[in-house]
C-alpha cells in the first residue's frame, strides 16, 4: 500500500490513524521484532522528547553475571555485518560534536533502561518556527543522552523545513553547511531517518515519495546493533482503522492503487 497524502485531511484525522500506527508498532516490536532483553512502551515521558514509541532494555539483577551491552544476548543485527539498508549515511562532523558531546544514564520509572525511542510526526510539529525548535531541541537532547530515534515524517516539507526534517535538523546541529545534507525533493518529500546515538552520531536516511510502499528502518539497540521496523505492515495494519468516510478523502477512487 502507498504512502497517502495526508494534507486532505484535518490534523484530528491524521492523529487518530497516527494513534494506531503507533499501538501497530508497538505490537510488533514486542510480538518478537525485539530480542528478549527489550521490549516497547506506548507514549512514556522520556525525560526530553515525548516519543511515541520507547525501547527499553530489562536491567539484570546486580547479581546476574550477564553483558547488557548486547543486543539481547544475540538478538538483533551488527552494524558492521549489515549496514542498514538506506539510500544516504551520514556521520556527524566528529570534532564539532566531540566538543558538544555529553551523556547522562536516562532510565524508566520502573527502573528499565530506555535506550531510544520512535516518533511519527503531525502537522503540529512543523506548525511554527517555535514548535519546530522545539522538536529540534529534544532531538538533539536525546542524542546527547545516548538515546537511538528512528523519526517519521509523512508530511511534506514546510517553510520551516524546506528540505525535509532530517536536513533541518543535520544542518542546524552538525555541522553541515546548509544545502550540502541530502533533503527531501519534489517527487521524494516524506523522511524516514534513523539516528544512532554514539560519540559520533551517524544518520541512515531514506527519503520517500508520495504513493511508494514504506521501508523497513533500523531502530537502534545499542550502537553495534538494531532491528528493522517494517513500517509498512504497521501501516498498513493502522490504515485498516481508518473509518471509510476518510478513506474516500485520502485516496479518491481514481487514485487508489
Amino acid at each position: 500500500m502507498p504512502v497517502h497524502d495526508w494534507s486532505r485531511v484535518l490534523p484530528g484525522i491524521f492523529h487518530d490513524f497516527h494513534q494506531g500506527w503507533v499501538v501497530a508498532i508497538r505490537d510488533i516490536l514486542n510480538a518478537g521484532a525485539l530480542p528478549s532483553d527489550y521490549y516497547a512502551l506506548a507514549e512514556q515521558d522520556a525525560a526530553g522528547p515525548v516519543p511515541d514509541v520507547l525501547t527499553l532494555e530489562k536491567l539484570h539483577e546486580a547479581n546476574e553475571d550477564t553483558d547488557t551491552t548486547a543486543a539481547g544476548q544475540g538478538g538483533g543485527l551488527a552494524v558492521a555485518e549489515h549496514p542498514p539498508q538506506v539510500r544516504y549515511c551520514l556521520e556527524a562532523d566528529s570534532d564539532l560534536y566531540a566538543r558538544r558531546a555529553s551523556r547522562i544514564a536516562v532510565y524508566h520509572s520502573a527502573g528499565d533502561r530506555i535506550v531510544g525511542y520512535i516518533e511519527i510526526l503531525s502537522p503540529g510539529n512543523k506548525h511554527s518556527e517555535r514548535s519546530m525548535q522545539a522538536l529540534l531541541d529534544k532531538v538533539h537532547q536525546a542524542i546527547r543522552r545516548g538515546l537511538h530515534l528512528l523519526l517519521i515524517d509523512i508530511h511534506r516539507p514546510t517553510p520551516r523545513d524546506p528540505r525535509g526534517i532530517h536536513a533541518r535538523i543535520w544542518e542546524d546541529w552538525y555541522g553541515s553547511p546548509e544545502g550540502e545534507s541530502p533533503g527531501a525533493t519534489e517527487d521524494r518529500p516524506f523522511t524516514l531517518v534513523a539516528y544512532r546515538a554514539d560519540f559520533v552520531p551517524t544518520a541512515y536516511y531514506e527519503p520517500v515519495g508520495l504513493g511508494q510502499s514504506l521501508p523497513e528502518m533500523p531502530v537502534f539497540l545499542t550502537p553495534d546493533h538494531y532491528i528493522n521496523v517494517p513500517l509498512e505492515e504497521t501501516y498498513q495494519e493502522a490504515w485498516r482503522g481508518v473509518p471509510q468516510r476518510w478513506k474516500s478523502v485520502i485516496e479518491p477512487p481514481g487514485e487508489r492503487v
